[in-house]
């Protein structure tokens, strides 16, 4: 059995990222809205001020995952969280435990940081998933409902 690694990614690894966050997308069905590259995703993971950070899951010295994360703030419990933007595993590598291991080195570093809550999203199509999740421990909010301004309506905020 080939061993799994779990670290932080580098800038050497956002061309990988960029390339699994495309396989995301389609498996997704959204490939139409990726615009990302590695020249726009580099500053945001690497620059003077990131918005967020990834891990990536390595086999036999080739990157097959990846989580893409960012803290957020629950004003409730007066603490930091963590959100959780993006799992994945390539299709090959799925049923070995790498999400598994994905997942519990973020709640762990959630726990390390002091956070009160780990949080993501699941398309309410993605049975595999949800299964998954709630394997984890995760507890699906179906009482709640994701807002999103993005685009032209975003623009409008600044007029």
């Amino acid at each position: 059995m080939t061993q799994t690694a779990i670290r932080s990614a580098t800038p050497d690894d956002v061309e990988a990222i960029v390339a699994l966050i495309r396989e995301l997308a389609e498996f997704e069905h959204l490939a139409h809205l990726v615009v990302v590259t590695p020249q726009s995703l580099a500053p945001q993971l690497f620059g003077p001020r990131p918005a967020a950070e990834a891990v990536v899951a390595e086999v036999g010295g080739a990157v097959v995952g990846f989580a893409l994360f960012f803290p957020n703030f629950s004003t409730f419990l007066g603490r930091p969280g963590l959100y959780l933007e993006d799992l994945y595993v390539r299709p090959a590598h799925r049923g070995s435990g790498i999400g598994k291991s994905l997942l519990e080195h973020l709640g762990a570093l959630a726990v390390d940081r002091g956070c009160g809550r780990f949080e993501w999203s699941v398309l309410d199509w993605n049975a595999n998933a949800i299964g998954f999740y709630e394997r984890m421990g995760a507890k699906l909010l179906p009482e709640w409902r994701i807002c999103r301004v993005s685009g032209d309506a975003l623009e409008r905020f600044r007029r």
